[in-house]
């Protein structure tokens, strides 16, 4: 990679580094903080802002990387078939529909967020899937009415597949979104606030983030003394 070309150029943190932050952030259902814990604990010392600059900045890029080797390879493939979703979701407190395009090996291709999941949103966003990744054998969906009509008039309905069974792969792809939702949204139960409380009430004080009461060197040397006491009382 040239350095005109190095997208990490202007940071003085490794690649693999950043790409690790990216990694956790994305792949587990943690906060930015959980993330500046989890790799303070491995050496990596580093503000959970940074993560949030890094996810902003580079996740876009490693995902748009991934995803373009693989579909290099995916469209010679004779057996590609589609699995088409959609789940409702909240944002700022408004009802929205999440549609998702999955291969069969429960990759996924394609995202769109509309206000409604009637034939003309169905065909914004197979419209979109389709000019990006191709055309695959099949596209398999569940009894939504929105699919058949949308397909219609895109020329394609001999391809489509409809089962009470067959899309269970794009079922199975909304469930890290659910968990993530979930986790963000648990302090709204009462009694899942209490039961947290009860034990992060003896933990929190040895985690407990003070960087604006103290300069960094105090704080790093608090923070690495909390974590051998922890391991301590763990073991």
């Amino acid at each position: 990679m040239s350095k005109a070309s190095n997208p990490f150029r202007y940071f003085h943190s490794s690649p693999e580094i950043i790409r690790l932050a990216v990694l956790l952030y994305v792949r587990f259902p943690l906060s930015l903080r959980n993330v500046e814990d989890l790799l303070f604990e491995r050496g990596i010392d580093l503000c959970h802002e940074t993560v949030r600059l890094w996810w902003n900045r580079f996740g876009p890029m490693f995902a748009a990387d991934i995803r373009r080797q693989r579909l290099s390879r995916m469209r010679g493939c004779r057996h590609w078939r589609w699995h088409l979703d959609e789940i409702y979701v909240r944002i700022n407190d408004e009802m929205h529909y999440l549609w998702r395009a999955v291969d069969h090996e429960g990759e996924v291709l394609e995202s769109y967020v509309t206000k409604k999941r009637d034939k003309s949103a169905a065909k914004r966003f197979m419209k979109k899937a389709l000019k990006r990744h191709g055309a695959p054998e099949r596209i398999v969906t569940d009894g939504l009415r929105s699919y058949p009509a949308a397909m219609q008039d895109l020329g394609n309905l001999e391809r489509h597949d409809v089962g009470r069974y067959l899309n269970n792969r794009a079922e199975n792809s909304h469930l890290p979104f659910r968990r993530r939702e979930r986790a963000m949204l648990r302090f709204r139960q009462m009694k899942s606030l209490q039961k947290f409380a009860a034990v992060h009430a003896s933990v929190a004080n040895h985690f407990s983030s003070e960087r604006h009461l103290v300069d960094r060197q105090t704080y790093r040397t608090r923070r690495s003394a909390a974590l051998t006491e922890w391991r301590s009382l763990a073991a």
